[in-house]
């Protein structure tokens, strides 16, 4: 079987279809199995074992016209068997049905149906519910299991070399023990609506490294320079670091997640490098319903204060006060944080 499989867009949901990949490549282990990608999702599944290769997506609306065809038609001599799309859009439809793939798997909405030969219908948008296993029943056409009950759902990431040079060059640079420091994570690919703000996160490190005496690092994207120049000027502790003069790149991201303590994070894709390396996460959350990327992850911690406009979904708090987010008190953080300490502890002991 040589098959593709269209991967998601944004990170968070590239992890959360770690199991859909493992349950495909299971499946056929002797197979090919074949990612088509965007942006920063090759690193993100860099090291993991699922995919036998990769292939940037061409196909979107800014790229000329004659890049489309050129890439359609190389899924054409790719001659693929089957793919399953994990992405929702009439696009991705399309292209594969040009590409003559025979076998087309994916939720029929939005007017694709026709395109895919075999459709699976979605759950309402207006029901909050979790992606990942959505992907699994995808996953879970293509293969011909229809119970998957116990198939396993746990999210899978790995590291690369390189990688993990970067964080030992960067652990040996500040004297980070594995283990040993939080990791917190400010930014959000999807909207400010999504951002904890600085100050707090700030008055946070500080909690922290000095009543647990535990060094911070706060990750940065290149989006989030920015903000974490602005964290570094209200902390000013030799204890707390960030990544804003690093070489930053999502490897080097999953790298600092895998060595943390814990990790501490707004609801954006780094969040679900903690569950996949087994790091206890506290998560911020503020628009969006925590329903949509839940994993069962049994060391997370889901924070969201209630308010009578939320969760709205929207990219940019549409009041202008961010209420959402500015009435998650730090005290409150800190507390859930101290907890998850003493339950980690005593699950490490038991």
């Amino acid at each position: 079987m040589k098959r593709a499989v269209w991967l998601p867009n944004w990170i968070g949901d590239a992890v959360m279809a770690t199991p859909a990949l493992r349950l495909l490549r299971d499946s056929d282990p002797a197979g090919e199995l074949v990612g088509i990608f965007r942006g920063p999702i090759r690193e993100t599944l860099a090291g993991t074992r699922f995919l036998t290769k990769m292939i940037p997506d061409r196909s979107s609306g800014k790229v000329r016209l004659r890049d489309q065809w050129a890439f359609v038609r190389c899924l054409q001599r790719e001659e693929f068997d089957e793919i399953v799309l994990l992405t929702n859009s009439l696009r991705t439809a399309a292209v594969a049905a040009l590409a003559r793939i025979p076998r087309r798997i994916g939720f029929s909405r939005d007017g694709r149906g026709w395109l895919l030969t075999h459709r699976l219908q979605p759950l309402p948008k207006t029901q909050p519910h979790p992606v990942l296993p959505e992907y699994l029943r995808l996953a879970g056409q293509a293969v011909g299991l229809s119970d998957l009950s116990r198939v396993d759902s746990s999210l899978e990431l790995n590291i690369g070399r390189e990688d993990l040079l970067q964080w030992e060059d960067f652990a040996a640079r500040y004297c980070l023990d594995e283990g040993h420091f939080v990791c917190l994570n400010s930014g959000g690919a999807f909207g400010a609506a999504k951002h904890w703000p600085v100050d707090y996160f700030a008055q946070l490190a500080l909690r922290i490294v000095e009543h647990r005496r535990l060094p911070v690092v706060l990750l940065c994207g290149p989006a989030e320079r920015e903000l974490a120049t602005r964290f570094m000027a209200e902390t000013r502790h030799p204890l707390i670091h960030s990544l804003a003069e690093e070489a930053v790149g999502v490897g080097f991201s999953k790298a600092i997640v895998k060595h943390a303590r814990a990790m501490i994070t707004t609801d954006s894709g780094p969040r679900h490098f903690a569950a996949a390396f087994g790091v206890p996460v506290i998560t911020l959350f503020g628009p969006t319903h925590i329903a949509w990327s839940e994993t069962c992850f049994e060391q997370a911690v889901h924070l969201q204060q209630p308010v009578d406009c939320g969760p709205c979904q929207q990219r940019i708090c549409p009041r202008g006060d961010h209420r959402c987010m500015r009435e998650l008190t730090v005290d409150r953080v800190f507390a859930a944080y101290l907890e998850l300490e003493r339950t980690s502890l005593r699950r490490a002991v038991a």
